[in-house]
């Protein structure tokens, strides 16, 4: 994957509130923090490259490149955080006033026909399939009108998080799920299982506020059976 494009410009974007955070969250002194960013960008550039070039109609890239610039900061640390370190500190790194306003326009999209369209569009591709680094995504409507599941059996996070040794800092990456649906306003983000886990896949429910009881996806049994096993 080349640097110049989208991965420089989230560097020129998020760059600075992840330094910021490393003193505000992770309480490293401003020498320190200049330090860890410095060598955090190289590591960045360097991940960067070694991955291989997304297809167009890919809708994850932005997602593996948040992977890549996090797991450079990790990687640059004295000491690994813990995960819920890690978690606060991605969260306050990543949800700039920017984001939110990214959210909130997102939001203004959401279960539209455009947004359903991108949806079943993304789970036809299987990009997984010829991208390690990417995700298979399965997509799910719920009987009662109430909102979707999109169910993930391929995590580019996983594959390259696992590759750099920080597995166990994975669910850091899974919880901004949560604060993104919420910044959008119009959903209740619900979650069952994670790849990250051990869960048989990664469930994204996405439910209308407002919405009353969570509806089963249409699909049978299928959930139901796995849960009881």
């Amino acid at each position: 994957m080349k640097y110049a494009g989208m991965p420089m410009a989230m560097w020129i974007i998020f760059s600075k509130s992840f330094k910021r955070n490393l003193t505000d969250v992770l309480k490293y002194d401003e020498q320190e923090s200049r330090r860890i960013t410095a060598e955090a960008k190289k590591k960045y550039r360097a991940v960067i490259e070694k991955l291989p070039e997304f297809e167009k109609a890919d809708r994850f890239k932005m997602n593996i490149v948040n992977c890549a610039m996090l797991s450079a900061f990790f990687l640059n640390m004295p000491k690994l955080p813990d995960v819920d370190s890690a978690t606060e500190y991605y969260k306050k790194s990543m949800m700039t006033g920017m984001m939110q306003w990214f959210c909130r326009m997102s939001g203004k999209k959401k279960y539209s026909e455009s947004d359903i369209k991108s949806m079943k569009d993304t789970a036809k591709l299987k990009a997984g399939d010829r991208n390690p680094y990417s995700w298979n995504m399965e997509f799910y409507e719920y009987e009662d009108g109430s909102g979707y599941e999109a169910r993930f059996t391929m995590c580019g996070i996983c594959t390259l998080m696992k590759e750099l040794g920080l597995e166990g800092l994975i669910p850091a990456m899974c919880r901004l799920d949560y604060t993104m649906s919420e910044a959008g306003g119009v959903t209740d983000f619900v979650r069952e299982y994670t790849l990250a886990s051990g869960g048989p896949y990664c469930d994204c429910g996405y439910k209308k506020k407002g919405a009353g009881h969570l509806a089963e996806p249409d699909e049978g049994s299928e959930k139901a059976a796995i849960r009881h096993k």
